[in-house]
């Protein structure tokens, strides 16, 4: 929801100027003396027709007693239609209103004019305690996926279904397709589910880093698709029951807020892990095209890495660089609807024989001078096409620190490097989807540490997750690590690629699910390791899936540093003020390894600086240093 995100936290911290009252200066407010709050309100963005021949709206029972709303949008003709359904906690029970028509909606009004138009009923179903829907908000409990199969089966059995049922969306909408197809309800045909979040430690603590600054923007925009467009299209629509049940909805969203939750459960419990999805992921046996962001910046792009537990004969996945909503774009729309054309309406239509298991567009961009052009423009500078890849299918690739450097070959002794703790660190894009880098603290050569390859003799696609395996040394007992991995160009620009974090004391590995591509921490409190003075650990950090070709004549670096606001992640680090250390000795061997695919060429040129979405350039900091 990048529109609708990058408003709201326009809105969240501006203030208006008003005429001074009482006394009080100018733009505060005469009973608090606080900055005046100016109100929000989603953006003009434009206008669309009505593209259905029907809207019906109502409210379905669950088997535990919540009343559910639901809107659906019914396609020309008469009869029996497929129906694609939505569930989500924005608007997705209100879809067709007119604040949908000017495209204050957290759907895609382009994919719902596309299905329609195609013959398919668009339902759209509010989850349990938000909009107008009745109940406890529960986010991604087992009630989401209990509600959702309940809401196939209620679809399915509508005068206006023809029994046939497919899902799609993103965010919300695609955790909720995850937690309904793990129940397999029999009606259920496919599912289309995009930057899923599938575990709110992705989101809150990653790495067990905690990361607050998500919660109040996710807050403001839960109510605000409430206040501003539910309550909107009920009044339209006369329908005081909603506006009743959206008043004690915002009234139990005070004490039932993701921040209730990260506050009562600020590490891994068994309460948080009744949140995850992608434990159950290897139930789901409906066919799913699965879509991510590798920089997605309100969720990351781990989703719990649910795709594979999969079937990989049932699965299709889709991969780019770029933003949390590449949903919307047009060319992924498409081959969404020729998905649900295949297994929802069962036509031959050639997409298993002419589609591969995995696509990774690269080097994807937008063009367009308008906010809804761009917002469905993005496409790939060009496409890695294979098929469902395998460990087999990808070439570990070691670089071991050394002084200032990644050699390839062997371990590179000398004296630990050291960086001074907590750093401010550099902001990398923003919650509102903007591609750039922050600038650079003051003291960062003091608060930072790099190493850099020799110019790469071949090219190199680096995918799938990465793990930096370092030796550190700090001496308040415990500490933050981010590392952030990038390409030096020949021209001497720097591309971001790609960042993960750690906090030290939760460096306990799950062994048995560990890697060398993918560590895989264990997240108990009880497992916590506080460090000693003086005392080197072994941590490795999960650097984030990544979809990146190195070219010949290219470096690649790697910072280590503070965690810092990357995208919609703003972290609460660890704040006793120390020196921390990097070791890289024969003893203590530093390393990062990726995991290179094989038989990738890509064209030779770079692309143009600062056009790829959510990868930004900036000149060589260490070049002028």
């Amino acid at each position: 929801m990048k529109i609708a995100i990058a408003a709201i936290l326009a809105s969240a911290v501006a203030c208006v100027t008003s005429p001074a009252a009482h006394g009080q200066d100018a733009g505060l407010d005469p009973g608090t003396g606080l900055p005046v709050s100016q109100p929000f309100d989603f953006p003009e963005l434009g206008v669309v027709a009505p593209f259905w021949s029907k809207r019906v709206a109502g409210y379905f029972t669950t088997a535990d007693g919540v009343e559910l709303r639901y809107t659906v949008l019914l396609p020309k003709g008469s009869g029996r239609f497929p129906v694609v359904l939505s569930i989500n906690g924005y608007d997705a029970g209100s879809i067709g209103g007119s604040p949908y028509l000017k495209y204050k909606t957290a759907m895609s009004v382009e994919l719902d004019k596309l299905l329609v138009e195609a013959g398919y009923a668009v339902m759209g179903v509010n989850a349990a305690g938000t909009g107008c829907s009745g109940g406890q908000l529960e986010y991604t409990r087992p009630q989401l996926g209990r509600h959702g199969a309940e809401a196939v089966e209620f679809a399915a059995s509508q005068a206006w279904s023809d029994g046939r049922i497919g899902m799609v969306n993103w965010s919300y909408g695609g955790s909720s397709q995850l937690a309904t197809a793990q129940l397999n309800p029999p009606h259920l045909r496919a599912i289309v589910p995009g930057m899923a979040l599938t575990d709110f430690r992705d989101a809150l603590t990653p790495g067990g880093v905690p990361a607050p600054g998500f919660i109040t923007p996710f807050r403001i925009s839960f109510r605000s698709y409430w206040e501003k467009v539910v309550a909107q299209a009920a009044r339209e629509e006369g329908d005081e029951r909603c506006l009743k049940q959206v008043a004690k909805n915002l009234e139990a969203e005070d004490t039932n807020s993701l921040m209730h939750l990260f506050l009562s459960h600020p590490v891994r419990d068994a309460y948080m892990d009744s949140f995850d999805l992608a434990r159950l992921a290897d139930r789901i046996q409906v066919p799913v095209l699965s879509l991510e962001a590798f920089q997605d910046q309100a969720i990351t792009p781990r989703s719990g890495h649910y795709q594979s537990r999969l079937d990989p004969s049932r699965l299709w996945l889709v991969q780019t660089n770029g933003r949390h909503d590449m949903y919307f774009a047009r060319d992924f729309q498409a081959m969404a609807k020729r998905f649900l054309d295949r297994f929802v309406k069962g036509e031959d239509n050639g997409f298993e024989r002419d589609t591969p298991r995995t696509t990774v567009w690269m080097e994807a961009f937008e063009t367009g001078d308008k906010t809804l052009e761009r917002r469905v423009s993005p496409k790939a500078r060009w496409v890695v096409r294979k098929g469902a890849i395998k460990a087999d299918d990808l070439v570990v690739k070691e670089f071991h620190l050394g002084t200032g450097s990644l050699l390839a070959d062997k371990p590179a002794p000398g004296a630990a490097d050291g960086f001074d703790y907590p750093g401010a660190g550099v902001a990398v894009n923003d919650l509102g989807g903007a591609t750039l880098w922050g600038p650079l603290p003051a003291d960062w050569t003091k608060t930072s540490v790099a190493y850099t390859s020799a110019p790469l003799g071949q090219d190199m696609m680096v995918y799938g997750p990465g793990s930096a395996d370092l030796w550190v040394a700090a001496n308040g007992g415990d500490a933050d690590i981010q590392v952030t991995v990038t390409e030096l160009r020949p021209d001497g620009l720097e591309t971001y690629v790609q960042r993960g974090w750690l906090r030290l004391s939760n460096r306990a590995l799950d062994t048995a699910r560990s890697t060398p591509l993918l560590p895989v921490h264990v997240d108990r409190p009880e497992q916590s390791m506080p460090l000693f003075p003086g005392r080197p650990v072994f941590a490795r950090v999960e650097i984030n899936k990544m979809g990146h070709y190195f070219r010949k004549g290219s470096r690649l670096r790697i910072w280590i540093d503070t965690p810092a606001q990357t995208g919609g992640l703003q972290f609460d680090t660890f704040a006793q003020r120390q020196r921390v250390h990097v070791l890289h000795n024969a003893s203590y061997d530093s390393l990062v390894r990726f995991g290179v695919l094989k038989d990738v060429k890509g064209p030779e040129a770079y692309p143009e600086c600062g056009r790829t979405l959510l990868q930004p350039c900036r000149p060589d900091p260490l070049a002028s240093n």
